[in-house]
């Protein structure tokens, strides 16, 4: 297993564990807007440290395509959590690391990165393991079905939003941009997009004391995350890496089985199953 491969896969990790606490967080009744909001506030220096501290800071042009990054970047989880407050979280974070499948696209379209059939089984795999979870009888709980559609619409521009974010990221990797600037740039824009909704919406700063102890932990799995992926695909295609790093719904949907008690039905275990091929054959791509 090469660096590239090893730093996607504790991307993954770190991503699958931040979705976990992103339900928790709902679950404890922080609304999206607030978790945000409070993660930002305990990324945005954590990143800057971090990159003044290995010396990888940098004032370049190219780093606008980490801020354009951010914008999508927070469209993407601010409606991933917000749709938490209906869906399962075996299966809307599932959905939402689909977005692996835009990178790849986009990918492959736009920077010409090769397609082989080693690639096309796995994207495929993954797909049909998220497919599998989407069908899965979690969404026909006792959620009223308008409620259960949103939650589902609201999934998936989320998956779109963040896909196209780490498209923007790839390209400026290509651009020769040093992974943690282009994280710097990110936060410094997402940082007063969060701050920006949640006065917006409660006239007032800041949010909840509960929303900083969930926010604090997320913030900094998902700098691992970030930091993670960047470097993966510093060394690698996108269109391999970012997917098997998205591959986090796995250890997501795991622990939503084994500590939340949902539901694990034959047709989850064969989407898991599904999953965790795609995760073998790009891995091996």
């Amino acid at each position: 297993m090469n660096d590239a491969v090893v730093y996607a896969v504790a991307a993954m990790f770190c991503y699958g564990l931040g979705d976990f606490i992103y339900k928790q967080s709902v679950r404890a009744g922080v609304r999206a807007e607030h978790f945000l909001a409070a993660q930002a506030w305990w990324y945005c220096p954590l990143i800057i440290v971090y990159a003044l501290a290995v010396h990888a800071l940098v004032a370049v042009r190219a780093a606008l395509w980490g801020s354009l990054a951010g914008l999508f970047v927070f469209i993407g989880l601010f409606y991933f959590i917000r749709s938490l407050a209906i869906g399962s979280v075996s299966i809307n974070a599932s959905i939402f690391r689909l977005n692996f499948l835009i990178t790849a696209i986009l990918a492959i379209v736009l920077l010409g990165e090769p397609l082989t059939a080693r690639k096309i089984c796995g994207l495929t795999l993954g797909l049909v393991g998220t497919w599998l979870l989407l069908g899965s009888n979690d969404l026909r709980g006792g959620a009223p079905a308008g409620a259960q559609r949103r939650s589902i619409v609201q999934v998936l521009a989320a998956m779109v939003a963040f896909g196209t974010g780490n498209f923007f990221h790839a390209v400026g990797l290509r651009r020769g941009v040093p992974p943690e600037t282009l994280l710097v740039a990110q936060a410094i824009v997402f940082m007063p997009l969060a701050t920006a909704v949640v006065y917006w919406t409660d006239r007032k700063l800041p949010p909840p004391p509960m929303a900083f102890r969930c926010g604090g932990i997320a913030a900094i799995l998902l700098l691992g995350a970030f930091v993670f992926l960047l470097h993966a695909v510093a060394k690698g295609d996108a269109s391999i890496l970012v997917p098997i790093a998205q591959m986090g719904f796995i250890v997501t949907a795991l622990l939503g089985i084994t500590l939340l008690g949902e539901t694990l039905t034959v047709r989850k275990a064969i989407g898991l199953g599904a999953a965790l091929a795609a995760l073998a054959v790009l891995a091996s791509s």
